[in-house]
């Protein structure tokens, strides 16, 4: 068994996790990375990507993160994102609504700065998508 450290993934809503964890597997800018116990201390840029907890009791639990930046420590690690929302509570029929609304934003922007956010926000709900399909 692999020693524990504090883990805690903030959004600006609210707190999601603050607990011991084995490994944190954190989608960077430069590339997906794994936390363990003892890392060498860091900072990154986080991008749109899936956090994939494994706790101190062995369970495995995923959430979705838009954006932010972890602070990794020997004995801790704490990612403030963007925006979080832990994989089991989207709701799928919602999410490809919220898809085809947006692709449909993309085709009918006005300009390039209404196009570029519509893509953007795009790219964030299939990130989301392709999470669900994983778990």
């Amino acid at each position: 068994m692999a020693d524990a450290f504090k883990f805690e993934l903030v959004s600006p809503e609210r707190l999601l996790v603050s607990e011991q964890v084995e490994s944190v597997v954190i989608p960077g800018t430069e590339g997906e990375m794994t936390v363990m116990a003892n890392h060498a201390p860091l900072m990154t840029t986080v991008k749109p990507g899936v956090v994939t907890v494994k706790t101190a009791a062995g369970a495995e639990e995923r959430y979705v993160v838009f954006g932010g930046f972890a602070d990794v420590l020997p004995e801790a690690c704490t990612l403030l994102a963007e925006s979080a929302v832990a994989v089991r509570d989207i709701d799928r029929d919602d999410l490809a609504r919220r898809i085809q609304d947006v692709k449909e934003d993309v085709t009918d922007a006005k300009d390039d700065l209404s196009r570029t956010k519509a893509e953007e926000l795009l790219g964030q709900l299939t990130t989301l998508e392709g999470a669900l399909r994983a778990a």
